[in-house]
């Protein structure tokens, strides 16, 4: 769950359907560009022309109602298409079900205020909770450790986090840190915004237990997110009843990364959906049975894309094997213009996808 694949038997888990899939569309380079040290890599080219592209499926329905065979459109009243699988009861993709503005405005929500404690990010267990790091990011600062609990850094620095062996972690003054030698563990910021994987909102999930911890310190989500989830949860659930957002975990992915073939499975009412917006550069969903034997269904996502996976979809493998960061298929040209003004973000999102999933954990 919420992590890459891990089999026992290598061997065997080569050998799934699933994994094979995760294979064929995982990022690799052609090995000529990774041995020249002045050569740009080059990504292999991956045939994608079995891909389903919901906006291509969307436009074309918009234009003379023709949708591909598997492919059904669930009337609900929505304010956007929405699209079933026929063999895979529980899901819904909502192709653009974010307006621009509101895809700039949880980009923005993602970077700044999720990572903020109490909120957990894989971050915690090295470095404790660490505040304001998109701004320390932004002002170009480094945490630096102070293995001294009664010490301060002087006054060029401010302390901010702690972990659980009494050792203090304080963003400092770039100077400040490379005056201190080697003396002391450092890094910088904007490393720490790169190597960022995941956030937690609203009640904490335990990643080592696999459960949700609800004795952790933990803030409600955000009520303008709250309000936007039960929106969206509308079309997958059950007559008469409404969505009650309580955890929403943030996934974070650069260049290379995946999100291997997993369950969402630590929730009590699998009828509800969980609720699934993708932000920043199109990626590539696998969506496969009960069994990672099953083949799974490829298809694209983009930002402003909603997914939703309610019964037995919640039942079904599926994972993340490659985003694209590259111009010709990033596909983020609204965001660049949006976030023109923004360098800080732009440079992250050109070269990035921030997925918030939201989940009724009761």
């Amino acid at each position: 769950m919420y992590g890459p694949d891990r089999v026992t038997d290598e061997a065997v888990s080569e050998r799934t359907a699933f994994r094979r899939a995760e294979k064929q569309y995982k990022l690799y380079y052609d090995q000529d560009s990774k041995s020249s040290k002045n050569r740009k890599k080059r990504p292999k080219r991956v045939d994608l022309s079995e891909v389903l592209d919901f906006k291509t499926i969307s436009e074309s329905y918009d234009k003379n109602g023709d949708l591909p065979p598997g492919i059904v459109p669930f009337q609900c009243g929505f304010d956007r298409p929405v699209f079933c699988l026929q063999n895979c009861p529980g899901f819904y993709f909502i192709p653009g079900a974010l307006s621009i503005e509101e895809q700039c405005r949880w980009i923005r929500e993602g970077l700044i205020s999720f990572p903020q404690p109490p909120n957990r990010t894989n971050h915690n267990a090295i470095y404790g909770p660490i505040h304001d790091l998109f701004i320390a990011s932004k002002e170009r600062k480094v945490l630096v450790e102070d293995e001294n609990t009664l010490q301060s850094l002087d006054s060029g620095s401010n302390a901010c986090v702690s972990n659980e062996d009494s050792h203090r972690w304080e963003f400092c003054e770039e100077h400040i840190a490379l005056s201190r030698g080697k003396t002391h563990k450092s890094i910088s910021a904007s490393v720490l915004i790169r190597k960022l994987r995941w956030s937690t909102l609203g009640l904490q999930f335990d990643w080592s237990k696999r459960n949700y911890n609800v004795s952790l310190p933990h803030n409600k989500i955000p009520d303008a997110l709250c309000q936007l989830a039960k929106r969206l949860a509308a079309p997958a659930m059950p007559m008469g009843e409404e969505f009650h957002p309580e955890a929403a975990i943030v996934n974070y992915f650069g260049l290379g990364d995946m999100l291997g073939g997993h369950l969402d499975d630590m929730e009590a009412d699998w009828s509800k959906p969980i609720v699934s917006m993708s932000l920043g550069c199109k990626a590539i969903f696998l969506l496969g049975g009960k069994s990672r034997e099953d083949p799974p269904f490829a298809m694209f996502l983009r930002s402003g894309d909603v997914v939703l996976m309610a019964g037995e979809a919640r039942e079904c493998f599926h994972g993340v094997p490659r985003i694209f960061t590259d111009e010709e298929n990033a596909e983020i040209t609204p965001l660049e213009v949006h976030f023109s003004q923004e360098n800080d973000v732009l440079e992250y999102i050109r070269t990035s996808r921030i997925n918030i999933n939201i989940r009724q954990v009761f």
